[in-house]
């Protein structure tokens, strides 16, 4: 595959470009956090707690693709090709971070996390082709450890918000009448607003390329008219995926399978396995939600360490086998909760994950972007991301039945077989081709940052 050759950005440019996942981490990092604690406050069973976070995966099985291509086929003066989407989404996911935590019944948190998630990916989708578009090859990687890095850093704060403001400022941690705690609900707020404003700071510092050719792009744009057309467009792209995007959906598939898991169980399972506690309303339980946010907080501390790393990594070995000791070091550290008892040592098996992490941020996408055509980089991009929505949905349905009737409701085993999912996927790392691609000089108009 033949690309044009980009100017090569400086630590700072990259830096500006990459911003705004710090905000977008807050939303997603609040929901990963959070989300089932919300849940069970309001009364959810942990049985049901996969179905409800199907809300999700779903919205990013819809909305994903359909933004990858609007993106790919935009283009205006200021505006640019991916910044109208960061921008509408961080307004809409600035909405839905506010509204979470006010939720009163269950149904109302289950919808509040559609359009949370779905204003996220709106967000974040274009972000992983703004790297394709903007950086050649030999950046590429470490501009998605860039990407990880500002994820690593906004998640840690954001995990950790309910426990600064239950312990460091005396905000109660206690759920009154049923109600989510004021550390939740101050959390969210302070997320929204970050949300907003690190996108921001994306939209109105970076610039972009315009189409190789412009009156070409035009002339493509009108052809593409239509909804109908649009349609056929998203759903022919599936049977021209690329070798190297088939095999990296396998990987995909039982690493996302894993995460959920991890996602959705780790509170319940913390509180059941270290506190002695199912009582969502109880004191214990929610002690053990602010402790599962520092938990996460760790990993993603790691992760965003370990962004910087693994460019040199996989430059002295591969991205292959960078990204398939990461993820066997990750599952090896979920299924041993297990066998954790104190809270305390919960934080070791989170450095491992956290490796995991850093690696699922960035490598995947790195290897992925050498083997997509550059006018289709979004939409690609969009559908890669169903071996992210799949893998959850299938967790979603599935999960809770094992849980029930194979794990008799101890949450903490189903942790460990998504460790072993992890451990599967960088097993299957082993078949996936990575190549770099070739690149020839972009004429000097083109340069313009």
């Amino acid at each position: 595959m033949i690309a044009f050759q980009k100017p090569k950005l400086s630590f700072w440019q990259l830096w500006n470009m990459s911003f705004g996942f710090f905000g977008i981490q807050f939303g997603f990092a609040l929901q990963n956090a959070n989300t089932s604690r919300i849940f069970s406050t309001l009364g959810a069973s942990a049985d049901d707690l996969p179905l409800f976070w199907l809300a999700a995966p779903i919205t990013g099985l819809l909305v994903q693709p359909v933004i990858g291509y609007l993106s790919d086929n935009t283009w205006h003066p200021f505006w640019g090709r991916r910044r109208p989407f960061f921008f509408m989404g961080a307004v809409l996911a600035s909405i839905a971070l506010f509204l979470m935590p006010n939720s009163t019944v269950l149904w109302m948190a289950v919808a509040v996390l559609w359009l949370m998630d779905a204003s996220i990916n709106i967000s974040m989708e274009p972000f992983r082709a703004f790297v394709g578009d903007k950086l050649n090859s030999s950046q590429q990687t470490a501009g998605f450890a860039m990407q990880t890095f500002f994820i690593g850093c906004g998640a840690v704060i954001a995990s950790l918000l309910p426990t600064i403001f239950s312990d460091g400022f005396g905000v109660s941690n206690i759920s009154v009448n049923g109600l989510i705690p004021d550390s939740v609900r101050y959390s969210f707020y302070i997320g929204g607003f970050i949300f907003l404003m690190s996108v921001m700071w994306t939209v109105f510092t970076t610039k972009e390329f315009p189409p190789e050719s412009l009156e070409r792009f035009k002339e493509e744009q009108k052809n593409s008219k239509g909804l109908g057309k649009a349609i056929v467009e998203i759903l022919g792209g599936f049977a021209k995926m690329p070798k190297t995007m088939i095999q990296l959906a396998f990987v995909q598939f039982f690493t996302w399978i894993a995460l959920f898991a991890m996602w959705i169980y780790t509170t319940s399972a913390v509180a059941d396995n270290v506190f002695g506690t199912t009582d969502a309303h109880s004191s214990a339980f929610q002690e053990a939600g602010n402790w599962v946010g520092t938990m996460f907080a760790v990993y993603n501390g790691v992760s965003a360490l370990a962004a910087f790393l693994l460019p040199l990594l996989a430059k002295a070995t591969s991205r292959k086998f960078v990204h398939l000791i990461c993820l066997v070091i990750g599952g090896i550290s979920l299924a041993s909760i297990f066998l954790i008892t104190q809270k305390e040592l919960l934080i070791l098996p989170m450095i491992g994950v956290g490796v995991a992490w850093a690696s699922i941020l960035t490598m995947p996408y790195s290897i992925l972007a050498g083997a997509l055509p550059s006018h289709k980089m979004g939409y690609y991009m969009g559908v890669f991301n169903f071996f992210i929505v799949i893998p959850q949905i299938v967790s979603g349905l599935v999960l809770g039945f094992f849980t029930q009737h194979f794990f008799a409701g101890h949450t903490v085993k189903t942790i460990m077989l998504g460790g072993f999912c992890m451990i599967l996927a960088g097993i299957l790392t082993l078949f996936v081709k990575d190549e770099a691609i070739k690149t020839v000089p972009i004429v000097p108009s083109l340069a313009t940052v």
